[in-house]
């Protein structure tokens, strides 16, 4: 009999955590403590890398922790955003429109998934885990030593592939799913489904000439 899993994890702990963490974050940087602001982002960022990790390396992995590691995640960006306009309001203005080109997008994709699946989407694609590395490394470095611009713009870059990378996958999967390895796999997967479709189609096409011609 197989043993189910417990929701009760610690990859399930550290993504809990971080969606509690946002408004105490958001509070910090209503008052202006931006050392202990930044601090605990990078905390935040660091249980990002670590929830997956964990899940995956001890077989932790569930439905429920790929929503709660989704909802973590976007909260934790939006709340590193409001940093930014908190405590480097004249770098966010200064490149706003730039900005606007990545979360435009990040906000429409959040929108199409709850139309489309009733909830956020949670693929956790390559190019996903990517961009939330170069994120939370440009935000860090934002705060801590201030801004660093080819690092700003490669965050911009990636996260805007991303998204359109997210956006093709809400319509290619008609289904809500986790662990989508990216765009590229799921067409490779379907290209192998559709030849090995085609495959059992010949064979049967096959037997079904085998009497006829056998007569």
């Amino acid at each position: 009999m197989e043993k189910k899993k417990s929701y009760f994890n610690l990859p399930n702990a550290l993504s809990f955590y971080r969606i509690i963490s946002a408004p105490f974050l958001v509070w910090l940087a209503f008052l202006g403590e931006k050392q202990w602001f930044t601090w605990l982002i990078l905390f935040s960022f660091f249980t990002d890398m670590a929830d997956g990790f964990i899940a995956r390396r001890w077989n932790l992995s569930s439905k429920l922790g790929a929503q709660l590691d989704s909802v973590g995640d976007a909260l934790t960006f939006v709340t590193a955003v409001f940093g930014v306009w908190q405590f480097e309001y004249a770098f966010l203005m200064e490149h706003k429109i730039v900005v606007l080109i990545a979360f435009v997008p990040y906000l429409l994709q959040i929108l199409l998934a709850i139309t489309i699946y009733g909830r956020p989407s949670s693929f956790h694609t390559y190019m996903a885990k990517t961009a939330a590395l170069v994120q939370g490394v440009f935000f860090l470095c934002l705060f801590f030593f201030g801004p660093i611009m080819w690092l700003f713009y490669l965050a911009v870059a990636i996260t805007v592939l991303e998204v359109l990378e997210e956006i093709i996958l809400l319509f290619v999967l008609p289904e809500w799913k986790t662990d989508v390895k990216g765009l590229y796999w799921v067409i490779r997967r379907r290209r192998a489904e559709g030849k090995e479709k085609a495959k059992l189609f010949r064979a049967a096409s096959h037997k079904r000439r085998r009497p006829e011609s056998s007569s």
